[in-house]
């Protein structure tokens, strides 16, 4: 099992939504957050990020499969870096392959001063960036009375 990233373009913005709609169906039926949730985003803002100056999308494939993609925002006059999203499709989850991923953009981008916020109900969640070495920042935003955005940094 081969984890690696392949840099996506403007002309990926369709693979990179259908997965994203994909990723998160779940999560959209489950907290209802229809104004924050990827699942629920339309296809141009996706095409806008990629077109982003500072943003890096990347497949994350498995042997040859692209099982899903994390983007990676890189304003290289700021050392501060963001993960926002990431994504695995549900059927090759729980495999190693994010923390594979996380990785790896780690060693691209560099392995200091990254930020991410996550779901604080989605405990795996929590626990893959937490085992990755980020730390809750103490900062947690309530989107609805389901769910609230808890905030990391590594």
């Amino acid at each position: 099992m081969k984890v690696s990233l392949i840099r996506a373009s403007a002309e990926d913005a369709k693979e990179i939504w259908e997965m994203q709609v994909r990723s998160f169906a779940n999560l959209l039926e489950k907290y209802q957050d229809f104004d924050t949730n990827p699942s629920n985003e339309p296809l141009e803002k996706v095409k806008a990020r990629l077109e982003q100056t500072f943003t890096y999308y990347y497949f994350i494939c498995l042997d040859d499969r692209k099982v899903g993609a994390i983007r990676i925002v890189d304003k290289k006059e700021s050392p501060h870096k963001r993960i926002s999203p990431l994504f695995i499709l549900p059927e090759y989850r729980n495999k190693g392959i994010a923390q594979q991923a996380i990785l790896l953009c780690e060693e691209i981008h560099g392995f200091d001063c990254w930020e991410l916020d996550t779901i604080l109900q989605e405990e795996g969640n929590c626990y893959l960036y937490e085992k990755m070495g980020y730390r809750q920042t103490g900062k947690t935003e309530n989107i609805n009375d389901r769910l609230t955005l808890v905030f990391y940094e590594k």
